[in-house]
């Protein structure tokens, strides 16, 4: 389980094939932030990006660490299979603060960046979000994007989706990868987990009286 309080931004630095096929993963090199896998070890959990993986190799020292990515995750999810800056945050400890929202790091659809733009001193930012989606996004609700808890200020139902407005303040920007959204990026996204459990109770309810 995660927050989306990022701890740490870092870099994919090598990509390498597991396999000759498309039914084969990746395995993900990644350059972690001086001092970050201090308590770090093998079969530990990070997210990046939002996206839970498993440390399969650890070399502290050079401050980088390994992870194996499958096809079917790389289909999922976006911005694991190529070098850039990803957000980085470690599996929530029992003791720990719970500063942003409960997150699983398991990303439920890819949404693309519609609007990127400084208003006053924070930015907003736009996204259009798949139409399955939908159903779980509400003003001043929780979204988990590339990792990130965001509260959603606006959501606006259109024919190609559902475009949710968000503000970020400067700490957001300058902290975490998302200073490198431009508009037509895609990012992972994360719905609220109370409203997956809510929707999931009414729809049995449902079928329970239709029956």
């Amino acid at each position: 389980m995660f927050t989306g309080i990022i701890t740490g931004v870092g870099r994919i630095a090598a990509v390498h094939d597991l396999g000759a096929t498309r039914q084969h993963g990746k395995r993900i090199t990644v350059e972690a932030p001086a001092g970050y896998l201090e308590d770090v070890g093998l079969g530990d959990s990070i997210a990046l990006n939002g996206a839970c993986m498993t440390v399969t190799s650890l070399d502290a020292a050079q401050r980088r660490f390994t992870f194996d990515v499958s096809a079917e995750s790389l289909d999922k999810t976006s911005g694991l299979a190529e070098p850039g800056p990803v957000n980085l945050e470690k599996a929530l400890r029992a003791h720990d603060r719970l500063g942003g929202h409960i997150v699983a790091g398991h990303v439920d659809g890819i949404g693309t960046v519609s609007h990127f733009a400084p208003v006053g001193e924070s930015h907003e930012m736009r996204i259009l979000a798949p139409s399955s989606l939908a159903r779980y996004l509400a003003y001043k609700g929780s979204i988990t994007v590339n990792g990130v808890s965001l509260t959603v200020n606006a959501v606006r139902d259109s024919a190609q989706g559902c475009e949710l407005s968000i503000n970020l303040i400067p700490h957001t920007v300058h902290n975490t990868a998302l200073h490198a959204l431009k508009p037509g990026s895609r990012v992972n996204l994360e719905i609220d987990l109370i409203a997956r459990y809510v929707e999931r109770m009414l729809g049995a309810g449902a079928s329970k009286v239709a029956a």
